[in-house]
C-alpha cells in the first residue's frame, strides 16, 4: 500500500487530500497512468505533467523514479517564492 497526498489544484481536481492506494505500478509514471484510467477526474489532474512536481516520502523526484520500497507519494504544482 502506498499513501497518495494531492495538494493545491491537483487536490481540487481529484477532490481528495490522500488516499491509500495498492498499486502495481513500477515508476510514478506507471502509477499516474494506472490513476488516469480510473477516472476522468486523475486524467484531468495527471494531464499535464510538465505542470506537476512529485515527491517520494518527502524528497523531490521525478516521474521516472522507481516506486519499490516507496511508502508516501505526493503530487503538487512547482513552488513559487519570493
Amino acid at each position: 500500500m502506498i499513501d497518495v497526498l494531492y495538494f493545491a489544484w491537483v487536490r481540487e481536481r481529484i477532490g481528495l487530500p490522500r488516499e491509500r492506494i495498492a498499486t502495481s505500478a513500477v515508476t510514478v509514471a506507471d502509477l499516474v497512468a494506472e490513476l488516469s484510467a480510473q477516472e476522468d477526474r486523475y486524467a484531468a489532474a495527471f494531464a499535464d505533467l510538465a505542470a506537476l512536481r512529485v515527491a517520494l516520502d518527502q524528497e523531490l523526484s521525478d516521474f521516472s523514479a522507481p516506486l519499490a520500497g516507496v511508502r508516501e507519494v505526493a503530487f503538487f504544482p512547482p513552488m513559487t517564492g519570493g
